[in-house]
């Protein structure tokens, strides 16, 4: 927001001599932002752009501290920001707005009261009234769902429910137990993997009400369909293996919209083609993304690819080395993708018969997501010192829309976040983000937190980070490293790491350790690390190669990678990168030397963290890593957050994990001068 603002400083400066003394004594002193100001805090979601490019839908998400719970209503905003519209209200939330073609409805997904239980497409007419309730599925759960191009119809992706819902007044039914014959039998969130575990594709008459399945295809996901604008094709993505469980081979499908088609198959790389997909405006063409093969499934730079209805497969920007997503064409043609490059994510032209990209957003920061229509582009944009909100892309220039946070950042003294880079042992170039505290003075190092960023693929971007901020309040410095295996620094930077764990990951963020000490930044003596996920993978890994650390907090992490095959979400990396472990086990027990050799090598005081209900990184990881530590007696503690996901969704326990980290963090490297003496 403060980076857009500057566009008006001009026009501002025309009145800034009208303001008297006392009217600039009454300004509002800014403070530091709290815990408390998490509930305040919105999360926006992605922009719909309506058919005629005058209003854009999006979520806006917040904490319900009452019922500790995050609450999630759709609203709308006009094109030209005169006007912003809160459309929905109550304690069930709504998800998904999508407008119908002909523009009349706003449609959304709800689990309110009506006529069917469960989540159910509603209806919102534009001209007034109530929602009403337009779908009425019972045994399935809409995952997601699409209108006709001539908004007769609806696509819905539908999921088959593991229970069926409880009768009006009765209690519901004891849980059948799980019958499992399927290779990847788990999946966070999703819990244990059924047999009869697919998406599917259905048809639904708006007139009749009625759902029938699309496709022939039986025990397949079918995911992220669209229609062709002509309305004469259904575009998705599939993986039609023998045994899908067993690869990512995804493919682009095309099918005629009729119930029970047979799908028409239009890319063959063995490896993932799919994505978001985004249909050329003739309709002659699938723009998506094409992945690395399955040997390096989590390093995947997934590259720009376009395939035509008669399977010719082209490769725009082909020289472009960097991840992209979310494709988008032009009213003209013009083909773009969103681009993760080196700590941001902006909006980039690929060139369609050739091997160059142009980027598009030149300002620092990240665009989250992106819709557009009738020639209209908006985004979902972030910064470092800005929560994502929505604004209008116009010739390279962002036009904020919603203002869903301002009041909160008015109020607030938020620190910069700046870029940082260094050398690795090995003289490899790496890059990451170094946050200063607010009351930062040069020569006076500070304790600092190298929080970890998961993964691996992924990276630490300038966008708004409420740890950041809040460590800065708290006289912390934090430093965010984009170790080998990141994205946004190409496929080689990425795939460095394959079968390879905890060696230059380790390398690279103690090299960036050492540039914020010699920088002044960091006090040597007053260093702590901790990640989450693979940051806390990387945590125990960093905590077994060095003893500078003096805390380390690991949460959601392992270190005994030969204890989890089988028992994690990751069997076909296990498979196809590091091999199975009965036939390559003395990989298994290098990679998991910080658990083989815990009594040599970790020495910190260590805090594990983990969900009960997580089967990403199931909480054992922690558990095995706090009782080995416990064992040899020295310090450690293991927190356990009950019916908690991966990503943890109970406000309360998302405070409580502040706390819990700073509290750690204070005790080390903040001890009161009593203790200290001691």
């Amino acid at each position: 927001m403060f980076r857009t603002a500057l566009r008006t400083l001009p026009a501002l400066g025309l009145l800034l001599p009208l303001l008297t003394p006392a009217m600039a004594a009454d300004a509002p002193k800014k403070r530091s932002i709290t815990l408390d100001d998490l509930p305040r805090l919105v999360r926006v979601g992605a922009p719909v752009v309506s058919p005629d490019g005058q209003w854009v839908a999006y979520t806006a998400s917040q904490i319900d501290t009452k019922e500790d719970k995050t609450l999630t209503h759709l609203w709308m905003v006009k094109w030209d920001g005169s006007a912003q519209i809160q459309l929905t209200y109550g304690k069930e939330g709504a998800s998904q707005p999508r407008f119908s073609p002909d523009g009349r409805y706003i449609s959304f997904l709800s689990s309110r009261p009506g006529p069917a239980k469960g989540e159910q497409v509603w209806l919102l007419d534009r001209r007034g009234g109530e929602a009403q309730q337009l779908t009425s599925i019972t045994d399935q759960s809409i995952e997601n769902y699409l209108w006709s191009p001539d908004s007769k119809k609806l696509l819905l992706t539908l999921h088959p429910k593991a229970e069926p819902d409880a009768e009006e007044g009765k209690p519901p039914a004891p849980p059948k137990p799980i019958v499992i014959d399927r290779y990847h039998f788990k999946q966070d969130i999703k819990g244990y993997i059924r047999d009869d575990d697919w998406d599917a594709l259905y048809l639904y008459d708006i007139a009749t009400k009625k759902a029938e399945k699309l496709t022939t295809s039986k025990n397949v996901d079918e995911k992220n369909a669209l229609w062709s604008p002509d309305g004469q094709w259904i575009a998705f993505v599939s993986n039609h293996d023998a045994d899908p469980d067993r690869s990512d081979n995804t493919d682009v499908f095309v099918v005629a919209p009729k119930a029970g088609s047979a799908p028409r198959q239009l890319t063959t790389w063995t490896g993932p083609d799919g994505g978001r997909l985004a249909w050329s405006p003739d309709s002659k063409s699938i723009a998506y993304t094409q992945g690395a093969p399955l040997p390096l499934l989590e390093y995947s730079q997934d590259k720009p690819a376009v395939v035509t209805l008669d399977g010719k497969v082209s490769y725009p920007a082909s020289a472009l080395d960097r991840s992209v997503r979310e494709p988008i064409y032009s009213t003209d043609g013009h083909l773009s993708y969103l681009v993760a490059d080196d700590r941001n994510q902006y909006p980039a032209e690929v060139e369609l018969s050739g091997s160059s990209d142009k980027r598009l957003l030149a300002q620092q920061g990240a665009v989250m997501a992106w819709d557009t229509a009738a020639g209209h582009i908006a985004v979902l944009y972030t910064n470092d010192e800005a929560p994502g909100e929505i604004y209008a892309f116009e010739r390279g220039a962002l036009r904020k829309l919603s203002t869903q946070n301002d009041a909160l950042l008015a109020e607030l003294n938020l620190v910069p976040t700046e870029g940082v880079e260094f050398k690795s042992k090995d003289g490899t170039e790496v890059h990451g983000l170094l946050t200063r505290p607010a009351s930062f003075k040069a020569a006076s190092p500070v304790p600092m937190v190298l929080f970890i960023h998961g993964g691996p693929n992924g990276q630490d971007e300038h966008s708004f980070d409420f740890l950041r901020q809040w460590l800065a309040t708290k006289g912390y410095a934090e430093l965010n490293v984009n170790y080998r295996g990141s994205s946004g620094r190409g496929q080689a930077y990425a795939k460095a790491i394959a079968g390879d764990w905890g060696h230059y990951e380790v390398e690279d963020l103690l090299a960036g350790v050492d540039k914020a000490v010699a920088l002044g930044v960091a006090d040597p003596n007053r260093l702590a690390v901790t990640g989450w996920s693979y940051g806390g993978i990387l945590t125990d890994y960093t905590t077994a190669s060095t003893d500078r650390f003096k805390a380390a907090i690991s949460g959601a992490g392992v270190a005994n990678s030969l204890a989890f095959y089988g028992v994690d979400q990751y069997i076909l990396q296990y498979d196809n990168e590091l091999g199975q472990p009965w036939k390559n086990s003395q990989l298994y027990l290098k990679i998991s030397y910080p658990f083989f050799q815990i009594d040599k090598r970790i020495h910190t005081p260590m805090l594990f963290m983990g969900g009960t209900s997580d089967m990403n990184v199931p909480l054992i990881g922690g558990e095995q890593m706090y009782q080995a530590l416990k064992s040899l007696n020295r310090p450690t503690e293991l927190v356990v957050y009950p019916g908690q996901f991966h990503g943890f969704t109970r406000p309360s326990y998302i405070r409580d994990r502040y706390e819990r980290w700073l509290a750690w963090w204070d005790k080390y490297l903040q001890p009161a001068p009593a203790t200290a003496a001691k």
